[in-house]
């Protein structure tokens, strides 16, 4: 019987002394980080035509937006490919990593926050004016820049932490990240597009919520909270019965049920590492303290 081969082997360069990984493995991680960066490139123009298409009176479904809102989740997905490609073929290196970083500062920073930007509060309903239009787009203009600055942040602290530990540490055989991935809060705000049908909103107190939504996800990316990072799962270990009734599904809710399954899962895992952290402190709170020493007694 033949002995099986796995995929690391296969790329191994058999002229190689130290037994490097052929340079054509190199390319196949950097592929997936260029459909990334693709696609964030496509979002920003996506979101721009969309607001040229609003700005002509067109305030109902925008297929504009709705498309940036897709690819942008199609980004998430690639972006958590191209790491797990790299790991699997032993194909890591500096320069994959920087790349990496910066097509996520433009898939899942620029481009959500041109989005969040002419989605969210720049089509305000014209009825409010003076005053309280400025500090709405006062307020939405800092919003934007947070979300961006602090998602850049959150790359940069990535890429110089070796082994980071949140502030509230799990369980020892799993993997986190510290602070909101920026791909996940990227996919909040897509997710949220998509839901509401990609028409713009208008009503002032909707996009005070907005405006505030994102400043909570920038807030959240710089923080120590944990995050799930699920790199323990590993794609080619053999999967269980329960696995697979899940995995299918995950695509039949995704294919039927896109935009209410995409909004709950966005909202779910953004939410768990505040619920994490608050009820790390309820817990630190009500934790039985143990009493000083009793004092020994004269014999």
């Amino acid at each position: 019987m033949t002995p099986r081969i796995n995929l690391r082997e296969r790329l191994i360069d058999p002229n190689s002394p130290d037994r490097r990984p052929r340079r054509a493995a190199y390319a196949l991680p950097t592929f997936f980080t260029a459909g990334n960066l693709f696609l964030g490139f496509l979002a920003i123009l996506k979101a721009i035509e969309g607001a040229l298409w609003a700005s002509s009176g067109n305030y109902g479904h925008n297929p504009h937006w709705q498309l940036a809102a897709q690819v942008i989740g199609v980004a998430v997905f690639l972006d958590g490919l191209d790491g797990r490609i790299a790991r699997l073929t032993n194909t890591v290196s500096d320069f994959g990593r920087e790349l990496d970083s910066l097509a996520d500062v433009i898939s899942f920073g620029i481009a959500p926050a041109v989005l969040a930007f002419v989605w969210g509060f720049y089509f305000l309903d014209p009825a409010v004016t003076g005053e309280a239009r400025n500090y709405i787009n006062q307020a939405g203009y800092f919003a934007i820049f947070l979300f961006v600055v602090c998602g850049a942040a959150r790359l940069a602290r990535f890429n110089i932490t070796t082994n980071p530990v949140p502030s509230n540490p799990g369980h020892p055989g799993k993997k986190y990240f510290v602070g909101l991935p920026i791909p996940a809060a990227a996919g909040v705000v897509a997710a949220i597009v998509y839901a509401e049908n990609s028409e713009p909103l208008r009503w002032w107190p909707m996009v005070v919520a907005w405006i505030a939504l994102n400043v909570v996800l920038a807030l959240l990316m710089i923080s120590n909270w944990r995050y799930r990072s699920f790199k323990d799962f590993n794609l080619l270990s053999p999967r269980s019965f329960k696995s697979v009734v899940l995995t299918c599904v995950f695509f039949y809710l995704l294919w039927n049920f896109s935009k209410p399954f995409l909004l709950v899962l966005a909202v779910v895992y953004t939410g768990s590492g505040i619920v994490v952290r608050i009820g790390g402190l309820i817990r630190r709170i009500f934790r039985p303290h143990a009493g000083p020493p009793a004092a020994e007694q004269a014999g």
